[in-house]
């Protein structure tokens, strides 16, 4: 038999854009290790269907983006505390035994990535704008990291959910996105996806002039996200966008399947470097 090399992917709908089997493939050629990495067109019907043949045939392990990561997690055999808290994965795993296991490195990606801009200490108070997927992929490493958390939405009972399902791992409160507390913030998080139809969080100027780091989870590939870019028009400074917690997650994934942590940081610098 010619040699077996394990088989990765990336699965999501839309998928053309994805970064993930340039990153992995970095990873894979840093730590020397054999395995290839492909991204796949997930059907909006069949998506269960696809995954389970995809394992079937000695797949090894995946990547979940959009749409199909609380799908996946429905999926799974067993799941680590973070996926079940999110619902959802962006990560799974084949066992030995056959298993699929889920986890998701969205938050742990975006705690290494916070580390490298130097924007994370404990007790500090973060705004997070935006209840949905994206938040509830990140609270349970912010909180575990000590931060102090306010969660503003639109709807102010999706918010006050998430807080109920969190609050017993750290300090965090819901408000309407029109009723943020004006005290400062060390940081402000954009997790809305305003930014996919080219519009920006939908919170008053006067409140992201409270804040004094922004960070906005979406990346665009040239220009500023729309996110970045109005905080730019208010003359604001210590901005980034998500594309360092996606190098990152990418890392913790790698990890998992592989038992190596690559080395984050040499990867970004790569890539951002090809990027410009």
């Amino acid at each position: 038999m010619a040699d077996y090399v394990d088989q990765y992917a990336v699965w999501g709908n839309p998928i053309a854009q994805s970064k993930s089997p340039l990153i992995q493939s970095k990873f894979a050629e840093q730590t020397k290790q054999k395995m290839e990495y492909a991204a796949k067109l997930g059907d909006l019907e069949t998506f269960e269907q696809q995954l389970i043949e995809f394992f079937a045939a000695g797949a090894k392990g995946c990547n979940i983006t959009a749409p199909f990561k609380e799908r996946a997690f429905r999926l799974a055999d067993e799941s680590s505390e973070r996926a079940k808290l999110a619902a959802a994965c962006n990560t799974l795993k084949k066992r030995d035994d056959g298993r699929l296991y889920a986890d998701n490195t969205d938050g742990i990606g975006l705690v290494t990535d916070l580390e490298r801009l130097n924007w994370i200490r404990p007790h500090q108070r973060i705004l997070i704008l935006g209840a949905g997927g994206a938040a509830r992929g990140v609270l349970l490493p912010l909180l575990q990291a000590g931060q102090q958390i306010v969660l503003a939405n639109r709807t102010l009972e999706k918010a006050q959910a998430l807080v109920e399902k969190f609050k017993r791992y750290g300090e965090i409160q819901a408000v309407a996105m029109t009723a943020v507390p004006a005290q400062s913030y060390d940081l402000i998080i954009n997790a809305t996806s305003a930014g996919l139809r080219g519009s920006t969080a939908s919170v008053a100027s006067d409140t992201l002039k409270l804040g004094n780091a922004f960070y906005d989870m979406q990346y665009a590939k040239s220009a500023d996200t729309p996110f970045i870019a109005h905080c730019k028009s208010l003359g604001l400074s210590n901005l980034s966008n998500g594309f360092g917690m996606l190098v990152a997650q990418a890392a913790h994934s790698f990890y998992l399947w592989r038992g190596i942590m690559p080395n984050f940081m040499a990867v970004y610098q790569q890539l951002k470097k090809d990027m410009a």
